[in-house]
């Protein structure tokens, strides 16, 4: 695995046509227990709720052979990875999301994917009070606010590339116009 910025990571699976050829992002909500999934439309306009993966040390091997067979069934070509920038980095939650980074890339099973980190800013907070009035089990719950969260993060970053490319177009100068 291999990080690459935020934009650069759009602009080069962009570039190399990989976008073009249904390529897809996965967005990563990585907590102390789970890890929660959404997945990118085949235009990457719009992120939808995946599944949630239990993250252990133990596990950690099984994990990436399910990023493998994910990768391969949605034609995945790059993880949107949440973390926590507005707060201090050596905070428990930035290091967690760190160590699985590194830990997945020990792994070598992920090798030519390429990931980046995008704001996670108040994604769980914002899922729980969404979900609150609606009295859902608590492991239930726990579930829908992995996913959703992953959804928060990946959606945030797939309307800044967008919106990006999209006023980097714009401004172009009009190519033989008299």
């Amino acid at each position: 695995m291999k990080y690459v910025r935020p934009l650069n990571l759009f602009l080069d699976l962009h570039r190399t046509k990989a976008l073009q050829s249904g390529g897809r992002f996965l967005g990563l909500d990585v907590g102390d227990k789970y890890v929660g999934l959404a997945v990118s439309d085949l235009d990457n306009k719009i992120a939808s709720p995946l599944s949630v993966l239990l993250r252990k040390k133990s596990t950690l091997s099984l994990m990436a052979i399910d990023f493998q067979s994910l990768i391969s069934e949605l034609s995945l070509v790059g993880f949107v990875v949440g973390y926590p920038f507005n707060r201090q980095r050596g905070t428990p939650d930035a290091v967690q999301v760190k160590l699985l980074i590194e830990d997945l890339c020990k792994t070598r099973k992920l090798e030519g994917l390429k990931y980046t980190y995008w704001d996670e800013c108040f994604t769980s907070k914002n899922v729980e009070l969404l979900l609150k009035p609606l009295s859902f089990h608590p492991v239930q719950s726990k579930t829908i606010i992995d996913k959703f969260a992953a959804v928060g993060i990946l959606q945030g970053y797939l309307d800044y590339v967008n919106r990006k490319l999209k006023s980097d177009h714009e401004s172009l100068p009009l190519l033989n116009s008299s």
